[in-house]
């Protein structure tokens, strides 16, 4: 199936590793056109040139830290000169810590509210008005499956993402007319370097070994394993698409059936 991204111009965060670099690979299979961005530069020009060898198509890389809301400016300057803008936006930023949700202080609220909300915003709208004068656009927010089931902790997550999710559906509606859409995912137990700390300390805090803890993580998911990038990757790309212009607004998990909600 052709999804219509071949020449497109697509920017991803976080895309050096993880579910970003499993959507970067995803977007540049279809022909796309990509930067990957993360706060490290070196990583960024190695999946830069993997995925570029890979798949034939050009594929660059930049520096970007997302708690530096220059760094953001600095990322929009790069991706303008040298894209002249971008069609697709997948906003993925790194999570926060794991710990008790009544231990975290003010001042690591506001630098993770700046980190995981101001700066998707501030990106967002710097980029956002050469989609809607071009009448097409594709905007993809990572969030998590704490948005609808609150993780233990992860509360940080939990708090600041949902605020970003009814961001992002308030923006749909407002930008849906001039050919834009915007839809967030929700990753499950996906298989990355952050779901591997979690079997770290699942097998501290259970003391048991790695593998078993492994296990443990992945026999809630109804599905009997944990996901991978690549899935993860598929879908994104699919909503990226030209096929997928009636879906906007949309909250989707990947989690392999784990969330119990119905809808």
């Amino acid at each position: 199936m052709d999804l219509g991204l071949n020449g497109k111009r697509a920017l991803v965060t976080g895309g050096s590793r993880g579910i970003g670099r499993g959507i970067a690979e995803a977007f540049a299979a279809e022909g796309a056109k990509v930067i990957v961005a993360s706060r490290n530069g070196d990583a960024c020009a190695a999946a830069a040139d993997a995925i570029s060898s890979a798949h034939g198509t050009e594929v660059l890389g930049h520096a970007c830290d997302m708690a530096d809301l220059n760094s953001v400016d600095s990322l929009v300057g790069f991706t303008e000169e040298a894209f002249g803008g971008v069609d697709v936006l997948v906003n993925n930023t790194g999570g926060p810590p794991f710990g008790p949700i009544s231990q975290v202080d003010s001042q690591t609220w506001r630098d993770s509210f700046e980190a995981m909300f101001v700066s998707v915003t501030r990106l967002t709208c710097h980029l956002l008005p050469g989609m809607r004068e071009r009448g097409w656009g594709r905007i993809l927010i990572v969030t998590s499956t704490g948005v609808v089931e609150p993780i233990p902790q992860l509360g940080i997550s939990n708090s600041i993402r949902i605020g970003l999710t009814n961001w992002a559906k308030t923006l749909s509606v407002e930008v849906a007319s001039d050919g834009v859409t915007v839809n967030t995912l929700m990753p499950g137990r996906i298989e990355t370097d952050r779901l591997r700390h979690f079997y770290e300390v699942t097998a501290n805090s259970q003391n048991i070994d790695l593998e078993e803890a492994k296990a443990v993580v992945a026999a809630p998911v109804p599905v009997g394993r944990v996901g991978t990038v690549e899935e993860f990757g598929a879908l994104a790309a699919f909503l990226a698409g030209e096929s997928a212009g009636y879906l906007t607004g949309t909250t989707t998990a990947i989690d392999g059936g784990l969330t119990q909600r119905a809808v």
